[in-house]
């Protein structure tokens, strides 16, 4: 319902708000009767999407009226279009969508849809799909690359390790960035995996995946990715980083490990890499797979310290012949991983990276803070 006097975008929010994935429905199917080809871009189960799509719209429609915040808006539109353009999404299509906006806006205000109306949400959906459509447009890089797995390695029953060869030249990414990526078995859907080793001459790839219960790309790699398979990659996104003059705290959450991993080899072959402690967690003991690699890093570089990290003391049943983490003589130490690092010592003087889960990296920042460490100085990903 929306109130007596309410601005115009405000009552556009409510509206949507009143049934958001009836909206998102109602603007697809508009969207494929103007051009029906278009359906072909999309995955077959759309419902997430649509959910995002709501998303993105509420944003936009909440940002536009505020007296700040605009410039973080335009951003985040242009990152949107650069993203779609895996896809296929054309700068053509963005008119479709213009089109297809504005009839479901109309349809859902009624006989509030005068002229003032009108042009308010015409200025706001032309802001939405003209920004996306001119930062696609203006990108150099190739919309998709591939890579062929060369290499599978099953850690356990809800782990793998996944190594590629990029087919010809891949677009320039760093150590700690994240590609989307799209599997054989699952087309047109879409999610972000961070490489292990940072990039390469020789164009090699490794990614490290748990099979997220519920999910649906990372049990299917863990359980069906083979050597020959095609894996398609999009944009990089991810501004994780080591500043080369401030120590280094990383806490790093089962296959969080990946995009710290990168970082480490990465600062391996700088001469003046920064003191760096890594807190590496899983939940068991036989899952710090990473120790022994991360053992042999620090043997090698004595800016680097280790300490592992294991909620249970034991194994469970499903885990064999796993190699004792103990064998390594590395620190290990059992509980919460993010617990664990916050009261280890005083961290305020560190540059922090946390990966990892999304509560675990949520939680471990709390604590963090809560420990004295400034929040500036804690870096992680987006959360889910």
């Amino acid at each position: 319902m929306t109130e007596p006097g309410q601005p115009i975008l405000a009552q556009a929010r409510s509206l949507i708000a009143a049934d958001p994935d009836r909206f998102a429905r109602s603007v697809f199917a508009r969207l494929f009767a103007l051009q029906p080809r278009l359906r072909e871009l999309f995955p077959v189960e759309m419902a997430e999407l649509r959910s995002v799509f709501v998303d993105v719209i509420d944003h936009v429609l909440d940002a536009i009226p505020a007296s700040g915040g605009h410039d973080e808006l335009v951003d985040f539109l242009a990152q949107l279009g650069r993203d779609h353009r895996k896809y296929g999404v054309l700068g053509e299509h963005y008119w479709l969508m213009y089109e297809a906006l504005m009839s479901e806006f109309e349809y859902v205000f009624g006989d509030r849809w005068t002229p003032e109306t009108t042009e308010t949400v015409s200025q706001a959906m032309q802001l939405t799909t003209g920004v996306m459509r001119g930062a696609a447009d203006s990108v150099t890089d190739p919309a998709r690359w591939t890579a062929r797995v060369v290499q599978k390695f099953t850690i356990n029953r809800e782990r793998a390790v996944v190594r590629l060869v990029v087919d010809g030249e891949a677009p320039p990414f760093a150590a700690g960035q994240y590609l989307e990526t799209q599997i054989p078995q699952w087309p047109r859907v879409w999610r972000n995996f961070s490489p292990a080793i940072p990039p390469n001459d020789d164009g090699h790839l490794e990614f490290h995946v748990r099979a997220v219960q519920g999910g649906r790309l990372s049990p299917t790699i863990v359980r069906d990715t083979t050597v020959g398979d095609v894996w398609t990659f999009g944009q990089r996104h991810g501004t994780m980083r080591v500043d080369p003059d401030r120590p280094v705290l990383m806490i790093a959450g089962g296959s969080g490990l990946a995009p710290l991993r990168a970082l480490l080899l990465d600062l391996a072959t700088n001469a003046d890499a920064p003191a760096t402690h890594i807190f590496y967690g899983t939940r068991y003991p036989g899952e710090l797979y990473e120790l022994g690699v991360l053992h042999q890093l620090a043997r090698s570089n004595p800016w680097l310290r280790v300490t592992a990290v294991s909620e249970e003391t034991e194994d469970p049943w499903w885990i064999t012949g796993a190699a004792d983490p103990r064998q390594w003589g590395t620190e290990l130490v059992y509980g919460r991983v993010g617990e664990v690092a916050a009261r280890y010592r005083d961290w305020t003087d560190r540059q922090v990276l946390i990966c990892g889960p999304s509560p675990m990296v949520f939680h471990t920042a709390l604590q963090l803070r809560a420990a004295g460490v400034p929040g500036d100085a804690i870096s992680h990903d987006p959360l889910d």
